[in-house]
Parts: structure tokens; sequence; C-alpha cells
């Protein structure tokens, strides 16, 4: 991997390949059982309304990134509407944080659809190790450059996109269109927790901004990294329906909780019988694959952007190589250890707190100081801001009903995160070694 940004070497074709493959990795495989759980029989409409927060929310981002495409993109949307500050730097970690979350989600998904597919259970040290498997493949693709991860996303976009919402029709077709997933038990179907499920709704679409990350590197940036992002959520909702619904026709509520952590391979049984299954069981191992690749390729140019910003501290610890050579390996290590200590749930919990929270703060961020600079409408930005908000709350109510633990982890690694950052800036700044950075952070900001 060269030291430098390639720019240009992403086309508008690998920018959606790769926004895609995060968001249907993570999205439909891992989150449609959690998601039902949630919500109960109307949990197909989840992916609506997580789609349209998603739209709300992708507004700041295609302002920003159209303004400035950068190879660190919500770094760079964080330090334009913040400066050099601890608020930039803390939020941007929350992303890094949730984009490192998916990647060991996705790659504990892989290892579950793989073991549901050799009939083994998917339970014990079998998973992470599979996992851990995945991430350490999804480095190796990474090393190899550029050109290796567009080509792959692509491909993997390809067969996925078209393998499962082919899926989705044949077991919609072999149902009747009818739909099983009827009754509801605990929070399910109660207006709480249909709010609540919206929160991994919008983790499941929240993929998208793995194209901000990549902007510098992206053909026409000022143009195609809007379009890919608009293009990748439009086919996701889709995608997402389609796969939704056909679940839905094919099992009762109840059979899609037991079965969460795979249940797109017990729907295609019954629907598609056992050819079916294996179809679809290769197409999640496909997903899966490519979700972890495309994710590793933009959260480990996100940390190398934070470095480049004097945001965080960065050590070699004697290794050779640039500074994306080392967040790279940073970044497979971080999701590795998720990977072994969490199970799905407890991440995709961690993964929406962390992400909402960051949200918010980058839209406040750009209603304050970048609107006017970005030609951005202020009640979009707000409405994105009050959407987030009332979905944060739902969520973090019934996780400290059903899982307060899971809670105040999230809350303690966040006051953590944005604590590091303050005390870091204050001593790098009194050190004298963030003076020249924060003028020209400061300076760069007012522009």
């Amino acid at each position: 991997m060269k030291s430098e940004y390639a720019k240009g070497s992403l086309t508008l074709v690998d920018a959606v390949a790769m926004g895609t493959g995060v968001m249907i990795g993570a999205g439909i495989l891992a989150l449609t059982g959690q998601i039902a759980q949630l919500a109960g029989p109307l949990f197909p409409l989840s992916f609506v309304v997580g789609a349209i927060v998603t739209a709300f929310s992708a507004y700041s981002y295609i302002k920003m990134s159209n303004a400035f495409p950068s190879a660190g993109g919500v770094a760079m949307i964080l330090q334009k509407a913040y400066g050099p500050t601890a608020i930039a730097g803390g939020a941007a970690l929350l992303m890094a944080l949730s984009m490192v979350i998916s990647e060991s989600l996705v790659a504990r998904t892989f290892a579950t659809y793989l073991l549901r597919g050799l009939d083994v259970p998917p339970e014990g040290w079998i998973v992470p190790t599979i996992g851990v498997g995945v991430i350490i493949f999804a480095y190796i693709v990474n090393i190899s450059g550029n050109r290796s991860v567009g080509w792959i996303s692509t491909v993997m976009a390809v067969l996925k996109v078209g393998g499962i919402a082919l899926f989705g029709i044949a077991a919609l077709w072999a149902s009747g269109f009818s739909f099983a997933a009827k009754g509801s038990a605990g929070p399910q179907g109660s207006i709480g927790g249909f709010i609540a499920s919206v929160a991994l709704s919008i983790l499941a679409f929240k993929g998208f901004t793995t194209i901000t990350n990549s902007g510098a590197e992206i053909t026409e940036p000022n143009r195609n990294v809007g379009r890919a992002i608009i293009i990748s959520i439009a086919i996701c909702v889709v995608v997402y329906l389609l796969v939704a619904f056909a679940v839905g026709a094919s099992l009762p509520l109840d059979q899609i909780i037991a079965t969460k952590d795979f249940a797109l391979a017990e729907a295609a049984q019954p629907a598609l019988g056992q050819v079916g299954f294996y179809l679809t069981v290769a197409l999640a191992l496909i997903a899966t694959v490519s979700g972890v690749i495309a994710s590793i390729f933009a959260v480990s140019r996100m940390l190398a952007m934070l470095t480049e910003m004097k945001l965080i501290p960065h050590s070699h610890f004697g290794m050779s190589g640039g500074v994306r050579e080392h967040t790279l390996i940073y970044t497979v290590l971080i999701a590795g250890t998720l990977t072994i200590f969490f199970d799905l749930s407890r991440i995709a919990s961690l993964g929406a707190f962390f992400y909402l929270v960051m949200d918010i703060t980058i839209h406040w961020g750009v209603f304050r100081h970048r609107k006017e600079k970005v030609e951005a409408k202020g009640w979009i930005l707000l409405t994105a801001i009050g959407l987030d908000a009332v979905v944060l709350v739902a969520f973090s109510t019934l996780k400290l009903k059903n899982d307060p633990t899971i809670v105040f982890i999230a809350a303690g690694i966040m006051i953590a995160v944005f604590g590091f950052e303050y005390f870091y800036l204050r001593q790098t700044s009194n050190n004298g070694f963030g003076h020249e950075h924060a003028a020209h952070g400061n300076k760069d900001h007012d522009r």
C-alpha cells in the first residue's frame, strides 16, 4: 500500500459498491432479527423509517463532502465544523468506533451463517475465532491496495445485491405474498419498541459514511460523493424491504426472533427448499466478507486523517511503513478484540449509541458554523437532529430496562473518549506541539 492517498483511484461504481457493501452486510444479515425483536410484526416498516431518518442525516454529509471532499470524510466534516477541538476529535473517534463495531458485527455474522450452513451450532469459541479470521482476510485484501478493494467490492456488491434481491422476490412468490410474522411478545408492537428499533435500522444504513471517508480518492469527488451516497441508500431501501417482507412471509415472528443471528437462512429453507437455503448462506458469506473489507478500508483512512490533523496521538511501535498502514493494523486489532468479547446484540447496541451521538454532533456543527458556506437549509439540519434525538432516547430507555449494562458501558466509553481528547489536546497545546496546527485549523475553519 502506498503511503499517500491515491486520488481518483475509486470510480463512482466503486464508491457505490463500498457503500452498499457495508450497509447490506450489516443491515440485512446481522440486524433483521434484532429489529424484529424490538419492532414486532411491523419490523419491515422500521427499515422505511430508518431510511427517512438516514435521508435527513445524509444531507449534512453530502453538502460538506461536495464542498470539502476528503479521504477522512467524517473527521474532515467535524474539523470544518468545530475546528481542532475535543468535540471534533471525540465525535470522530466515536464514528471510527462505530465503524469498527460494524466490522465486528459483520464478522460474527459471517461465522454464524457459515456454521449454520455446516449444520454446526453457532455458539462458543468457534464463532469469534472464525470472525477474527474474516477480519484478518479483510486486512490482507486492504494492504494489497485500492484497486483490489474497489474491484472486489464491486464484484461482491453485484453478486450480493442481485442475489439477495432475487431471494426476496423468490421467497415472496413462494409464500403467495402472505405475511406470517404476526403476533407480539415483550416490547414488540409497542410504540417505544418500534421507535427503538429504528436505531438499529439507522445502523443498517450508516455504511454510506464509508463513501465520505474515501472522498479524496473518488473520481470527481465534488459530484460523485453525493451521487454515490444517494444511489447506495436507494439500492439498500429496495433490498431491505424485499428481504424484510420475504422473511416475514416465510417465518412467524417468534421464529424470526429465535433465529435472529441467521434469520435469512432460516427463511430460505421453508420458502425455497434446501438448495435455496445453501444459496442464501453463500450470499450471506459474500455479503459479510465484502462488508468487512469496505469498512476496514474506510475506518483506517479516517484514523489516519485524525492523526494527520493532530487530533489523536500516533505511535509506530517499531513498525515500518506509513501512518495509514499502522491505522489499518490498529483497526484490525480493535475489531478483532470486540469480535472476541461481545455478542451480536451488544455490538449492535454500542454501534447505535456511538453513531447517533456522533451524527447529532455533526448536524449541530454544520448548522452553527457551516450552513451558509455550504448552502445548507437550516430546517433540514434541525429535523435531522430532532429525529436522531427521538430515536436515541427511545433506544436508551428500552436498553435501560432490558440491558442496562450496555448503556453504562456505552456512556463510559463516550465519556472516556471525549475526556481523552480534551486532555490530549490540552497537553499538546501546553507543550507547544499543537500551536501551529491549531492556528492552521482555526484559519481553515474560518474559510
